[in-house]
């Protein structure tokens, strides 16, 4: 489209990116005015060379995935005596339309519909090769009494439970070691109810750490789609150690002062879509994390392979987008692309601390709007506290390979913070195609401890994301 001319700015932009996805390459001469569209070529390869390795594609949504298909055998929960008024408890009902179906897992699986009403009950279990089903109309509501939500063993990549010590309550529905499970319906509601919990937050009296809303452990092929989830006691859909997920046509809501209430929570996951979903959440609508301190460097689990497009957020307290901080079985190959935040604390924030240990690499945004938000991107390397005395004074995180371009923003007060730590600097950092408005009088960045590439970014970012070599290239 250019002819025989390529533009030097896109020459230099093609650059700045792979100066960050090839840190080597800024050292080797390549300044854009020795390239020739030859070479600009061969830097595009490049480029797509790196997203071919980040294995992430529409195929990678849908893998392992049961979407419409429907179970041979369907049953109600109105035939196990369940009475959906919202006051009868329902959760023998649950537990015995479950143990009944268990005899259909190899046979196709089965369906447990939920129609429409008001079905109060207690942590559920779910089984491989299930359909939970939520018609329109229908809603879970959780249980408000602690009881109906037995205490279970912490996880092992955290070591105990996030909040306190020892166990954790289960989640309202809850499953593990599952294979082939849809959660999904005709727009049905899963409720929480979460209050009761955080008032016990806020009171101090809580006996363990909180349930999440939806937890599914050491699971795969996993569907959840076209529900809408309110008011989680915890984090609202927390999957961990599980592969081969698709979250999709999701809304999740939570009130703004809610604490902790984080939307989407991949932890330790491989294979991962979250597209099309509607967040407003008291946490972080959406954030990848892989276990805590030595518990989770120990137990070698990381996020890697996850895709999320086309997700619109608001997060008063919490980012729209975050990492960590809790990543010490490392995180990769993220791809991020088609987003709106708003009314956010943070609209990007990758977060850590030393005894972390583990990785963040290999990410990719791209393609942000931003609205109303306090500070557009924040990297912190001192977020977060630690599960007991015994972390690792000397594991230091490594964070590098990170690349945002094509970011529009406006009402921001502050364009970025970034703060790596002395002993783990955080390394190439890529800022392309970057305009925020940002408030008057408002100090625009704040960095230290971390180097990268910018280009085409205003406001002007500060001079650690200014690659000397490629800055040299302009004059």
């Amino acid at each position: 489209m250019w002819g025989n001319q390529v533009p030097q700015a896109f020459l230099l932009t093609l650059v700045l990116v792979l100066s960050c996805l090839n840190p080597a390459m800024g050292r080797q001469g390549w300044m854009y005015r020795h390239a020739s569209e030859d070479s600009a070529r061969d830097l595009m390869m490049m480029i797509s060379d790196f997203q071919d390795d980040m294995s992430l594609t529409n195929e990678s949504c849908t893998v392992g995935i049961r979407a419409k298909e429907a179970r041979p055998h369907t049953v109600s929960i109105t035939e196990f005596g369940a009475i959906g008024d919202g006051k009868f408890l329902n959760t023998h009902a649950f537990e015995n339309a479950i143990f009944y179906l268990r005899t259909f897992a190899d046979k196709g699986g089965a369906q447990l519909y939920i129609p429409p009403g008001q079905w109060l009950t207690g942590s559920i279990s779910l089984i491989s090769h299930l359909t939970l089903y939520l018609d329109q109309g229908a809603t879970i509501l959780a249980s408000q009494d602690p009881k109906t939500f037995p205490v279970i063993d912490g996880l092992p990549s955290y070591g105990r439970g996030r909040e306190l010590p020892g166990g954790r309550h289960s989640s309202v529905i809850h499953g593990e070691n599952l294979v082939d499970v849809v959660i999904t319906g005709e727009n049905g509601t899963i409720d929480g109810q979460g209050w009761v919990w955080w008032d016990m937050l806020h009171n101090q009296t809580l006996d363990y750490t909180r349930g999440h809303l939806v937890e599914l452990i050491n699971s795969t092929n996993i569907l959840i789609s076209n529900l809408t989830f309110l008011n989680s006691p915890f984090w609202t859909l927390h999957p961990v150690y599980c592969s081969n997920l698709t979250i999709r046509n999701l809304t999740i809501r939570a009130p703004g002062d809610s604490p902790n209430t984080d939307g989407i929570v991949p932890d330790s996951c491989t294979n991962v879509c979250i597209e099309d979903c509607n967040i407003s959440t008291g946490g972080d609508a959406i954030s990848i994390k892989s276990g805590w301190d030595q518990y989770g460097i120990a137990y070698k689990s990381p996020s890697s392979n996850i895709w999320i497009r086309r997700v619109v957020s608001s997060a008063p307290t919490g980012s729209g987008f975050a990492i960590g901080s809790e990543m010490s079985g490392g995180v990769s190959n993220i791809k991020v692309e088609g987003v709106v935040i708003s009314n956010a604390k943070s609209g990007i924030r990758i977060k850590t601390t030393a005894g972390r240990g583990g990785y963040i690499t290999n990410v990719s945004i791209s393609e942000v709007e931003m609205y109303n938000t306090e500070k557009a991107i924040v990297f912190s390397g001192f977020s977060g506290e630690h599960p007991d005395d015994h972390w690792d004074r000397h594991a230091y995180p490594l964070v590098e390979r990170i690349l945002i371009q094509n970011m529009v923003g406006e009402n921001i007060v502050q364009a970025g913070e970034l703060l790596g730590l002395q002993e783990a600097p955080f390394r190439h950092i890529c800022l392309i195609n970057i305009a925020l408005d940002v408030l008057p009088g408002s100090p625009c960045w704040n960095c230290s401890e971390v180097a990268g590439s910018s280009s085409f970014v205003l406001p002007k970012p500060c001079p650690e994301l200014q690659d000397p070599e490629l800055s040299s290239s302009r004059r």
